[in-house]
């Protein structure tokens, strides 16, 4: 099925059935927005206009790969609660008791999830009548009587309609408060490491931000000067992240990944009720609403019009197709617009089916201008055709292979486990987006005036070599006064390596390798120094 793409004002006419569906769910979305006026429906680096006002619900980035260390699972990371200052005590930073996060898997194509990890915790103090402080002195282990905030979870695995609680009250790893209290971090993520039943691991806890961009692109593109880029605005900061590394029989439609490798995944986190209090404490016994809901990294940013960016978050992929507004700034984006007024840089041809195959139907011969098959779900042999909708998920042929040489450009450099096949910690999304909605994953050349991109090429960190992958917290503060702007990435990059012995310098979350010969994009060429391998 294909979804229609922009046209014409005077000839904009809906199909009645898709308007009634599209308008209620935008009526319900906005509904709930009344409600709850502090209340963020928003996800993304707080990219929604209400999203300042809920940021334990907020899904910042959502990656999927296949573990560069064991090639037969997949790790599925998710992060909340952007901008964490390390030094933002004396609460710091809790997942809501309030809220169920989530991680969601279509291995069918119809935009509906087969199987969904759900995660719900609880929140308690050792004494919260005579201490004010988040521990009491060094913590050592995740049982040490100074860790006085503590935070448990349940892990529930939904597939086929029916739910099991994989684990019960496991602890999350608690917030890094400082070198001096968490001197040895990395064994506090081990010891909130779990191993699953049937294979796999999970983790959660405290992470530096793994996404690395100079954030000024919002500044009308720089201002026009493109002198000015290369701040990696997320430096030094932490999230909230949800890791979970499961073998790929248990992803794949029928068990089987060597016959349907490809899967969708996003994530959401749902809500009971309605609340502007502290999200620890009880809300009402409403069912649970999504609030926030991510898979392809900067949809809802830089695609999604204002007026539909709340409402779009309360949306399953399934419904995406039905509300034309949005499809139709697929087939005919903003970005590229702007990209023309202020630099001159001709926006490429509408409607954009290229765009459409990356965020809406994955890639594949059939499917669009992007002559290749790679991660549609069409490319499942047991998927039904018939059922197969249009719809924004992330998604990832589990067949490609990891690579000892990924390439941060990902597909756009040939690398065919990177972006937009899946998303691993080291893709560069905001390079290869502007470049993308340039029309570069058609043409298979990039625009040279925007071939640097944002000059922020990798993380302020390396990443780990092993499961979750993600560096471990920092400990400095960001703002340090007037010093602040000579702060640099290198200097980062050396405080937290010096606080974190345990992690490997390596590129993690990385994949691919001998795909553009297996799946035909070999004609994708860069003219990038080496720096880009």
């Amino acid at each position: 099925m294909k979804v229609s793409p922009a046209r014409p004002r005077s000839r904009r006419v809906l199909d009645q059935s898709l308007l009634v569906l599209g308008a209620t769910t935008l009526a319900a979305g906005l509904g709930a927005m009344a409600l709850a006026p502090g209340v963020s429906l928003a996800s993304s680096h707080r990219e929604a206009p209400l999203i300042a006002g809920d940021p334990r619900a907020d899904n910042t980035d959502v990656y999927a790969f296949t573990s560069p260390d064991k090639a037969d699972t997949v790790t599925m990371v998710a992060n909340w609660i952007p901008m964490e200052e390390p030094n933002g005590g004396p609460n710091f930073y809790a997942f809501g008791d309030d809220l169920r996060y989530t991680i969601k898997v279509d291995n069918s194509g119809d935009g509906v999830a087969d199987i969904t990890y759900s995660w719900r915790f609880r929140s308690s103090y050792r004494d919260a009548a005579d201490q004010f402080l988040y521990n009491t002195g060094q913590v050592t282990s995740l049982n040490d009587p100074d860790l006085n905030f503590r935070q448990v979870y349940d892990l529930v695995i939904t597939s086929g309609g029916r739910s099991r609680t994989v684990l019960s009250g496991v602890p999350a790893a608690p917030s890094r408060t400082g070198k001096a209290s968490m001197p040895d971090y990395a064994t506090l993520r081990n010891q909130a490491t779990f191993g699953l039943p049937g294979g796999g691991k999970t983790y959660a806890g405290q992470t530096e931000d793994p996404f690395f961009a100079d954030l000024r692109v919002f500044d009308l593109l720089y201002g026009g000067d493109l002198s000015e880029r290369g701040q990696d605005t997320l430096a030094g900061y932490n999230v909230n992240t949800i890791a979970i590394q499961v073998p790929k029989r248990q992803l794949a439609l029928r068990g089987t990944p060597s016959r349907n490798p490809v899967i969708g995944v996003w994530s959401t986190t749902e809500r009971r009720g309605v609340t502007v209090n502290d999200s620890r404490k009880a809300s009402s016994r409403a069912q649970w609403k999504q609030v926030s809901r991510l898979g392809n990294p900067l949809v809802n940013e830089v695609v999604v019009p204002l007026k539909f960016k709340d409402a779009f978050n309360t949306l399953n992929p399934s419904q995406d197709r039905t509300v034309q507004p949005v499809v139709d700034k697929v087939y005919d984006p903003i970005l590229p617009k702007l990209i023309e007024r202020v630099y001159g840089i001709p926006a490429p041809a509408t409607p954009r089916n290229d765009l459409a195959e990356i965020y809406l139907t994955g890639i594949c011969k059939v499917c669009g201008p992007i002559k290749a098959d790679l991660n549609a779900h069409r490319l499942n042999k047991d998927a039904p055709l018939r059922k197969i909708v249009p719809a924004e998920e992330l998604r990832l042929n589990m067949a490609v292979p990891p690579t000892a040489r990924p390439k941060r450009l990902g597909v756009l450099a040939g690398d065919l486990a990177g972006f937009p096949n899946g998303r691993r910690l080291a893709d560069d999304v905001i390079d290869i987006s502007l470049q993308a909605v340039e029309g570069a994953a058609q043409t298979g050349v990039l625009v040279p005036a925007l071939a640097d991109g944002d000059k922020v090429d990798t993380n302020e960190v390396p990443f780990g070599g092993s499961f979750p992958y993600v560096a471990l917290p920092h400990t400095k503060n960001v703002n340090r006064g007037p010093a602040a702007a000579g702060r640099n990435a290198r200097q980062s990059s050396m405080e937290n390596t010096a606080a974190s012995p345990g992690m490997k310098t390596t590129q993690a979350g990385v994949v691919a390798g001998v795909g553009a010969i297996l799946l035909g994009l070999g004609g994708f060429r860069l003219r990038r120094r080496d720096r880009d391998s």
